[in-house]
């Protein structure tokens, strides 16, 4: 039997490197050299112990990129090819699944959360899982499935060219929807209590306005997101609502959404979950990175081999403020 390496959460605060068996090529799959992963605040939660109903010990990961090791049966992967893998796996047979949202499947798994993830030398997951990425680096490519969730969200929120986008979060996922916001032709501003996220998102949006929460400027906009994983913030988002707007909420929290219904009525207000995202959103950001229009670079402000991540990982989880995205080297 051939072995792999893994990074494993054997508990919370206990990150090493592993053993497991290489897996075996199965019919419907693609096994996936992986090259690339990011690093995702869900894994910073399971290291630190504040994922709920999570069974240790764990493989994380699910931010990936590889280079695909199986043809796929209708001809798209082609053995060799770089790769992304969205990393939700569905049931196909539920109601969100037959109405083409397996984004919120009543069964998915999340590769590295309920199930085994890709912080390992090489992965099999279903076919249709599975995006070329050509033209990107693999880097780039272990960037995608963070940037599709905002992607996902800014597409769920319908934002018009011309309009006025508020997101209230300077995290990874707050960046990624106030880029994509951008790219579809909204004004920007993004709001954080960190001054020192506002700087590292400046970097990846210079164009977008930027503001410090009680140094906000007042004022209503077409479209707000919430990507603060905070229900205080949450539920205060709505004062921001324009008449006749939209408010997204990217964040998914413990807790009891509560609005003021005059407030909600007058507006007469669009309220939006967006979960994971699907293939169109993939897509959407593989095209948008490779037509040159997301800084990839300005976005993956932190490295490390594989080694090196049991060292740094346990770091970053402490000191998230200074980074957007780390990145593993396999």
């Amino acid at each position: 039997m051939s072995l792999m390496k893994t990074l494993v959460c054997v508990e919370p605060g206990r990150f090493e490197q592993g053993e497991a068996a290489r897996p075996a090529a199965k019919p419907g799959h693609i096994r996936v050299r992986i090259g690339h992963i990011g690093i995702c605040g869900t894994d910073y939660h399971i290291y630190g112990g504040h994922q709920p109903f999570l069974a240790y010990p764990r493989i994380m990961g699910h931010e990936l990129s590889g280079h695909a090791q199986d043809d796929s049966s209708d001809g798209r992967i082609k053995a060799g090819d770089l790769v992304v893998i969205n990393p939700y796996l569905t049931c196909g047979t539920c109601h969100a699944c037959t109405l083409g949202k397996p984004n919120c499947c009543e069964n998915i798994a999340v590769l590295g959360v309920h199930t085994d993830g890709g912080m390992c030398e090489e992965i099999v997951v279903p076919e249709g899982n599975i995006y070329a990425a050509e033209g990107l680096s693999e880097k780039a490519a272990a960037m995608v499935e963070f940037l599709a969730i905002g992607a996902h969200g800014v597409r769920r929120g319908r934002v018009q060219p011309g309009s006025s986008a508020l997101i209230v979060g300077a995290g990874p996922i707050g960046i990624g929807a106030a880029l994509f916001a951008a790219i579809d032709g909204a004004a920007v501003t993004l709001r954080d209590t960190s001054a020192s996220r506002l700087d590292l998102a400046r970097k990846v949006l210079p164009e977008a306005r930027f503001e410090l929460v009680g140094d906000e400027t007042p004022g209503a906009y077409d479209t707000v997101f919430d990507a603060t994983g905070n229900i205080h913030a949450m539920n205060a988002g709505l004062r921001y609502v324009a008449h006749g707007g939209s408010y997204v909420l990217l964040s998914v929290v413990k807790g009891d959404l509560n609005f003021a219904d005059p407030e909600f009525h007058k507006r007469e207000t669009t309220l939006i979950a967006s979960r994971n995202a699907l293939k169109v959103d993939f897509e959407h950001v593989i095209a948008q990175i490779r037509a040159g229009r997301v800084p990839v670079e300005a976005l993956a402000t932190h490295e490390t081999s594989f080694e090196d991540a049991l060292t740094n990982l346990p770091l970053w989880a402490g000191d998230r403020g200074t980074l957007i995205k780390a990145i593993i080297r396999v």
